[in-house]
């Protein structure tokens, strides 16, 4: 299904039950709502109300309209979600769990109830984000061959050795135009890196809680504990705990929910 974003672009996104609070799920840099299969079957079953699983501008099935960052991706999903005052729970990976705080903050015409952002990228260094600025500077990659494109998506987007290079989720990273492959997300969107976090995190009025894989290599405790004090290690998980345990990161959600 597709929306109009404020600015009148294109947001795909799917959909299911109905009822508030909307349960939305927000994917990461340079994924796509595809990387949220694992835990579907669970939102599916758990879940009673409305849920909604978008691409985010730029990425998988959305629009691409530049420019990218938290702030824009935020009003985006508000405007999918529909209607002033909407009430909301998130689900962030990553990214997406930026745009999480970002919505927390109320200044997007939502009211988030509860937040879970996982593995978000706290504290940048000047070349990071240095290096992310050239990244979404740069033309398109083009591959020869399929097996490259999705090679080249499983590594960036950290899901090599976590999903199959044949499965439905990794060839939705990748697209053919020509009898060529790219990535599927704009190189531009890597623009979003960088900045101040805490602004978003103290203006939110709901429950934000902060968690990470204790193999995360983006995020540390320490990093998360800075704005939240209560931030949660998920032991034995990497940066994608939502496709490597998805039970684990559902039961840390509704345990977020009982707090709100």
């Amino acid at each position: 299904m597709n929306a109009t974003t404020a600015d009148g672009g294109s947001l795909w996104f799917e959909e299911g039950g109905s009822g508030d609070p909307t349960l939305v799920l927000l994917h990461g840099l340079g994924a796509n709502a595809s990387v949220w299969d694992p835990l579907m079957p669970i939102v599916r079953e758990a879940w009673p109300h409305r849920w909604i699983v978008p691409d985010l501008r730029g990425h998988g099935r959305s629009g691409r309209a530049s420019p990218y960052g938290y702030a824009i991706h935020a009003a985006d999903v508000a405007a999918v979600v529909g209607g002033q005052d909407r009430e909301i729970a998130i689900l962030g990976h990553s990214m997406g769990g930026a745009v999480a705080m970002a919505l927390a903050t109320g200044w997007f015409g939502v009211t988030v109830n509860c937040a879970l952002a996982f593995g978000v990228k706290i504290s940048w260094t000047g070349e990071e984000v240095a290096r992310l600025k050239d990244l979404a500077a740069r033309p398109v990659r083009w591959f020869d061959e399929r097996d490259q494109a999705i090679d080249r998506y499983l590594k960036v987007s950290g899901l090599i050795g976590l999903v199959a290079p044949d499965s439905d989720m990794a060839a939705a990273g990748v697209v053919e135009e020509g009898g060529r492959f790219r990535l599927v997300a704009d190189n531009a969107v890597n623009a979003v890196a960088g900045p101040e976090l805490a602004a978003f995190y103290r203006a939110a009025d709901g429950c934000v809680r902060l968690a990470a894989g204790g193999e995360d290599r983006m995020c540390t405790l320490d990093d998360m504990r800075v704005l939240d004090p209560d931030a949660v290690v998920l032991d034995g998980l990497g940066h994608n705990c939502h496709v490597e345990r998805p039970d684990i990161v559902w039961r840390l959600f509704e345990d977020t929910l009982r707090l709100s």
